[in-house]
């Protein structure tokens, strides 16, 4: 079912700014009622919605982000001093860039970048601490001073490697997401190969959120074959699927323009299934 052209699209939409974007870029946290979108909130609606890089409105923020990434623009006036600002910006954008055009070669420098030093800090097959830093600090002359820069823990860091590892490598890398106990940071704070014991809930639809960004993977249908047989075996009588009224955080759900009628949240929980399988068992 085409949700470009619900209420939901037409609600973001409509509070563009002139240049296209939603005020400040980051943050990923959940949108507060009665205040406006941050752009990446609203780029992640949008694609939730099934927007794409082709049409104007994520193109749009595209070419603005890629801007942003070679020095020829600010994004916004947005800044946090206990990052290197810069460092984890172009993170950030190429990660998004990466998501929405995995071909987007603005993307793929950076992806580059992030896979020379992740490749060393799997080199034994697990993740090492000490070989992690010290190949950020070969890159970049100085040791990593704030979270992001080492551990490989957020969102944008699996968000933007798809695609760009090697193969044992990638292998170590998913394994190391998936039994890190804080689990995805900005998506799902727990373990990701424990699937929420609650299948109808809020944290369901979020852990899903977290192995939809692994599920772009290579070796995704073999790394998360537990999550098919997790999503199987809470599949109803009908064939559908079903995580509930309080699922709907106006992140993820809901698609359809209400969920007043009890089939169309099964058929937008359904549907967000059926294509994370789909990836996953290609």
């Amino acid at each position: 079912m085409d949700h470009k052209s619900g209420k939901w699209a037409e609600q973001i939409l409509s509070q563009r700014n002139e240049d296209g974007l939603w005020g400040n870029f980051h943050t990923l946290s959940q949108p507060v009622s009665g205040k406006g979108y941050t752009t990446e909130q609203a780029l992640r609606r949008l694609r939730i919605l099934g927007y794409t890089a082709e049409e104007e409105p994520i193109r749009r923020v595209m070419e603005r982000m890629e801007q942003c990434i070679r020095g020829e623009r600010k994004i916004d006036d947005y800044y946090e001093r206990k990052h290197d600002w810069p460092l984890f910006e172009k993170l950030m954008l190429a990660a998004w860039l990466h998501l929405l055009d995995p071909q987007n070669e603005t993307a793929l420098t950076i992806a580059r970048q992030w896979a020379i030093i992740v490749e060393e800090a799997f080199a034994d097959g697990i993740y090492s601490e000490e070989r992690d830093i010290r190949a950020f600090t070969e890159m970049h002359g100085r040791k990593p001073k704030s979270g992001f820069e080492t551990g490989f823990g957020m969102f944008y860091h699996a968000a933007l490697l798809g695609g760009v590892l090697q193969e044992e490598t990638e292998g170590a890398f998913l394994d190391y997401y998936l039994s890190k106990p804080e689990g995805m940071f900005y998506i799902y704070d727990k373990r990701l190969n424990k699937p929420p014991e609650v299948f109808a809930s809020v944290k369901s639809s979020r852990y899903l959120a977290a192995l939809e960004v692994l599920a772009d993977y290579g070796q995704a249908g073999e790394k998360l074959q537990f999550a098919a047989d997790w999503l199987y075996s809470n599949r109803e009588a009908d064939g559908q699927w079903d995580f509930g009224r309080d699922a709907n955080d106006k992140v993820y759900f809901p698609l359809s323009d209400s969920w007043r009628r009890e089939e169309d949240r099964k058929r937008d929980c359904s549907g967000r299934i059926m294509a994370f399988l789909k990836k996953i068992e290609r």
